[in-house]
């Protein structure tokens, strides 16, 4: 008997009940051990930039965990899936523990899914917005 592969908007519906639940470990296990994950952003946003393991997927989601406060607010409101690619928009809002302020950001993501696991993971947000909830960058 053999098990049916889930489609991609599937995993990514499971990617966000995982992580919504604080399942950072299961959401994780979503993830394929080589990955091509960027989240662009300024130089004082401590999350922004590219990663290519596992391992460095989980320093991400610890980090954000760490500068940031629980999310005031996190909604997808769009998810469109065709074939192995899925794009989800939505907004969120959080607070930066390190300054007390706040940023509403409304975001897109790409995501690939090959087989069951997720391989690409861009995320594409208000950078301007994050960055001035934070810290100003060393010049």
């Amino acid at each position: 008997m053999t098990t049916a592969t889930p489609t991609a908007g599937a995993v990514v519906a499971s990617f966000f009940d995982r992580y919504g639940s604080g399942d950072i470990a299961g959401a994780l296990d979503l993830f394929a051990e080589h990955v091509d994950f960027r989240v662009g952003g300024a130089a004082n946003v401590p999350w922004a930039g590219g990663r290519s393991t596992k391992e460095e997927v989980a320093d991400f989601f610890a980090v954000v965990g760490k500068v940031l406060s629980p999310a005031e607010e996190f909604t997808i409101h769009t998810t469109v899936a065709e074939g192995q690619h899925v794009v989800v928009l939505g907004r969120s809002r959080f607070g930066v523990r390190a300054t007390g302020r706040t940023f509403t950001n409304d975001f897109a993501l790409h995501i690939t899914v090959t087989g069951s696991s997720i391989t690409v993971y861009h995320m594409y947000e208000d950078s301007h917005a994050i960055s001035s909830a934070f810290p100003s960058a060393a010049v």
